[in-house]
């Protein structure tokens, strides 16, 4: 093998967990026609609602609406992923979602669509994904060995990151071209494709010793999570990371103050270029081990990408500061989603990953909500610096807090020592009654 072979082998996504798992396989592909679909409704709603309303704060209430059924059915999804069969709660939610759909496709088929149909089919929806994010999170860990999920993480990061960049730009062209409906018909048919996809795959049921569902057993995870200071630090360096760097809310108000209306489009897919262009040459991801520093040292470079964003006065600038965040972000995730995986019981998975629904769904829109009042008071730029700056600063304080997250070490850490002999056991377990 030549240098260069070399190279881009290091370079290029690992594909051993989709060679390996054929569940892990079917996961993927299903996670990747969904995704294409949910992005087109999520453009078109807004798009409908502006058609119907001409009005910015009935746009921004589809937010309002859908915040506090994430937060509680996530924390609930996460009870429930760890009593029930994770692929059946997975599929019944995914069919509910399909309906979702259908609704909202029937409702822009009247002659005159109705509103209040866009607000509650939003919360449902809200609901639905709560649910569904905790078992389908913690389903990874069971349908891909251990030392590989670094590398299905980096796999799965590539899909959503391409859809982020490709599926609001198709959105808009559905959309104006078809119309909205059009948008919601791709999206019901893109679900009844992942419907497919689920029901292929293997059951993957609960431990015998799962507790059922209820505020007990959800006491117990939380309780979980407090004993362990590294994974408190996964979390609050994340919700730091949005609260005070996520200027999103701001954007059309930058494009203006840099003269540069026509690049509006451009700022909302930078972040995500950036990640895309990490998930596509993520391959040297999967070799590191030290993922509390990879987190602290990524969770850095987003704040200082978002200061530097906003101190420039170039747009060209302006967007590859953005793609530098999106990029150090992407590192950010597959850090958190490693030492999640690696380290959390199976038996706890799917009530940590509530957790964690609660973790990266709270930090992005009190961080909308931050840099909109900033803006008001100090200006747009000036919002979006000091943001990065409070950023780096926060996470440098919670590093210090809790050093355990720098010491975390896939190699050494006791708890991912442990999951890693569960999981060799149960797999072979599993090889024993196969009888292989």
């Amino acid at each position: 093998m030549t240098s260069d072979d070399e190279f881009l082998r290091k370079l290029i996504p690992d594909l051993t967990p989709w060679h390996a798992s054929r569940d892990f396989r079917l996961l993927w592909t299903s996670g990747c026609v969904t995704a294409f679909g949910s992005l087109l409704t999520y453009v078109a709603v807004p798009i409908q609602i502006k058609q119907l309303t001409d009005s910015t704060l009935a746009v921004g209430l589809v937010g309002a609406f859908e915040l506090v059924p994430l937060v509680v059915f996530g924390l609930w999804g996460g009870a429930l992923a760890d009593a029930l069969d994770r692929r059946r709660l997975v599929l019944l939610s995914e069919v509910g979602l399909t309906l979702m759909a259908a609704l909202l496709l029937a409702n822009s088929l009247l002659p005159h669509p109705l509103l209040w149909p866009i607000y509650l089919v939003g919360a449902l929806t809200a609901a639905l994904d709560g649910l569904q994010r905790p078992a389908l999170d913690a389903m990874i860990p069971r349908v891909v060995a251990h030392e590989h999920l670094p590398a299905a993480f980096t796999l799965i990061s590539l899909y959503r990151n391409a859809a982020s960049v490709a599926g609001p730009a198709l959105a808009g062209v559905v959309v104006a071209v078809a119309g909205a409906h059009s948008a919601y018909t791709l999206d019901m048919l893109t679900f009844l494709v992942s419907l497919t996809m689920i029901a292929r795959m293997r059951p993957v049921p609960p431990a015998e010793s799962a507790d059922r569902p209820s505020l007990r057993s959800l006491g117990q995870g939380l309780s979980y999570a407090w004993s362990r200071k590294d994974l408190l630090g996964t979390y609050a360096i994340d919700t730091v990371a949005m609260l005070f760097a996520f200027p999103v809310a701001v954007f059309p108000f930058l494009a203006a103050s840099l003269d540069a209306e026509w690049a509006l489009g451009l700022l909302y897919a930078a972040t995500a270029v950036g990640a895309l262009a990490v998930s596509a040459t993520g391959g040297w991801l999967a070799r590191i081990h030290r993922h509390g520093r990879m987190l602290l040292f990524a969770a850095l470079g987003w704040g200082v990408s978002m200061a530097l964003a906003g101190l420039v006065g170039n747009i060209w600038l302006v967007l590859l500061c953005l793609a530098l965040a999106g990029a150090a972000d992407q590192i950010s995730g597959v850090a958190r989603s490693t030492i999640w995986n690696q380290s959390i019981p199976d038996e706890l998975r799917g009530r940590l990953a509530g957790v964690e629904v609660l973790s990266y769904s709270v930090g992005p829109q009190l961080g909308q909500v931050r840099a909109g009042g900033m803006a008001a008071l100090v200006g747009v730029r000036a919002s979006i610096w000091t943001g990065g700056v409070m950023c780096v600063v926060g996470v440098l304080a919670l590093t210090a807090a809790i050093p355990k997250l720098l010491a975390w070490d896939a190699r050494t850490d006791p708890h991912a020592l442990a999951v890693r002999a569960q999981h060799e056991r149960q797999a072979a377990e599993a090889a024993a009654e196969a009888g292989v």
